[in-house]
């Protein structure tokens, strides 16, 4: 089977990063573009927050160039929704890391099988790409807290998801992987889908080596699907995880209409699980790895840095540096205090008062104010670099000083090349993205080394196909 691909939300290009295990910094052109292993046949990003400039794409293109519709037009840079799907070229894997929204569809529109939900919500662009173009592979991320949305009936939205893939036809497996848990640089935990045809070859592979199709207990079939997901599935293939022992398999069917299931469904997803002939099973899962562990201080600038990172002295303390809590419930503290990042960072009790009326302290816990080089990089957010307690402050390699971290050490944190954001092409010039936007795009970016693993595997898979 051909390695062609299509990347929705396509940032600036993790998947096609770690599909083809770019590791150093390359630019377009036309003269010399390297052949990929898995070729991009076309591809979508565009940023509605973005009113005059649209960093993402730009950077997307000055690496890996443009790819044209059916109809010799670039539409890599317009609102999906407004994408007209059968113009997309064909593809056998569809990869994207998508919003997470509130995914509800209206149930008379459900019911007369006119499936539509809230304008604006992509997931329902990637269910009308497969069932215009249907792929038959499909490898998606998103945050980890899908499996549990909306807060008022947890697991809805991703119930939704499955009965789509169910009803285009596909088996799905799904994994909530943190990536410092496998030896990276990030303790960042997203959850990944993979979901394929029942028609492929993969598919009967998998049916006749956990003999899915000839079961005769519930008991047998839970076996086979704890085969799938503890040893010869996608991702047991490619993370190895052993049996929460707190946990037993769950399972549920799904409800046929996915109108009443918008409405009424309720199941609470484990961490780890396959959806099978509409049924899903579920399980807690735990990591098994032993291997060696990529460290902050791993990834970090050895060298001479910037002077703008740095943080002046008066907005680093404003009292003893030993100080982790300050006390507001008398009364606000200074503005020169509350400007710094000692009182940001550090535990807090504030007055408020509720909408009814109701007046209360609100407290919050202390976070540390310098982040450890022996560990791993805390979870790295879109808001990364502002005046946030989610910032990461580093003690400088060279100077000892305390400062912010470089946008290339945050490219590193995420596993793509240094300086993969530095530089965008707009209107056939080459121009430099702001250092907040890039810092930006790496808090919104996954985390590209899994992805290099999760090909391994899916080459294979390939392979045979």
């Amino acid at each position: 089977m051909q390695r062609t691909v299509c990347e929705l939300f396509a940032g600036v290009g993790g998947f096609r990063c770690g599909l083809n295990n770019i590791n150093k910094n390359i630019i377009f052109s036309p003269e010399n573009n390297e052949d990929e292993k898995w070729q991009t046949v076309w591809y979508n990003q565009w940023e509605p927050a973005e009113k005059n400039t649209q960093y993402a794409h730009d950077c997307y293109k000055y690496h890996f160039g443009t790819c044209l519709d059916k109809n010799g037009e670039d539409t890599t840079n317009i609102n999906i929704e407004d994408v007209a799907k059968s113009n997309i070229p064909d593809f056998n894997v569809l990869v994207g890391g998508f919003p997470c929204q509130d995914y509800s569809v209206a149930s008379s529109l459900a019911t007369s099988k006119g499936l539509e939900g809230k304008k604006g919500i992509l997931w329902w662009s990637i269910r009308d790409i497969l069932e215009e173009k249907k792929p038959p592979f499909v490898l998606l991320e998103n945050v980890d807290r899908l499996l549990k949305s909306p807060a008022s009936q947890r697991g809805r939205d991703f119930g939704i998801m499955l009965a789509c893939f169910r009803d285009e036809g596909y088996i799905v497996e799904w994994r909530v992987i943190n990536a410092a848990e496998y030896g990276y640089q990030q303790r960042r935990r997203r959850t990944f889908i993979f979901a394929y045809k029942n028609n492929t070859k993969y598919a009967n592979t998998m049916s006749a080596n956990n003999h899915l199709d000839n079961q005769d207990t519930d008991d047998l079939l839970c076996y086979s699907i704890k085969k799938q997901i503890f040893e010869n599935g996608f991702f047991a293939s490619t993370f190895p995880v052993n049996v929460d022992n707190t946990s037993n398999i769950k399972n549920i069917k799904l409800p046929e209409n996915i109108g009443d299931l918008s409405a009424n469904f309720k199941f609470l997803f484990e961490n780890s699980g396959v959806m099978h002939n509409g049924i899903i099973y579920t399980i807690k899962t735990i990591p098994n790895y032993n291997g060696e562990q990529i460290t902050l201080g791993d990834i970090m600038d050895n060298d001479m840095v910037d002077e703008n990172y740095f943080i002046p002295e008066d907005r680093l303390y404003y009292t003893n540096p030993e100080v982790k809590h300050s006390d507001e419930s008398n009364g606000k503290l200074p503005k020169e205090v509350r400007q710094t990042w000692q009182y940001i960072k550090g535990a807090k009790k504030l007055p408020r008062k509720a909408k009814n009326g109701h007046e209360y302290i609100f407290a919050e816990g202390p976070v540390p104010m310098i982040d450890s080089y022996d560990k791993p990089a805390r979870t790295m957010l879109t808001s990364e670099g502002a005046f946030s307690r989610t910032t990461h402050i580093v003690k400088d390699k060279l100077s000892g000083r305390i400062r912010l971290l470089t946008a290339e050490e945050t490219e590193r944190i995420q596993g793509f090349p240094t300086g993969h954001t530095k530089n965008c092409i707009v209107n056939g010039k080459i121009i430099e993205m702001p250092i907040n936007k890039r810092r930006f795009m790496m808090g919104n970016a996954l985390v590209v080394n899994l992805i290099k693993d999760m090909e391994k595997t899916l080459d294979k898979i390939f392979e045979y196909e």
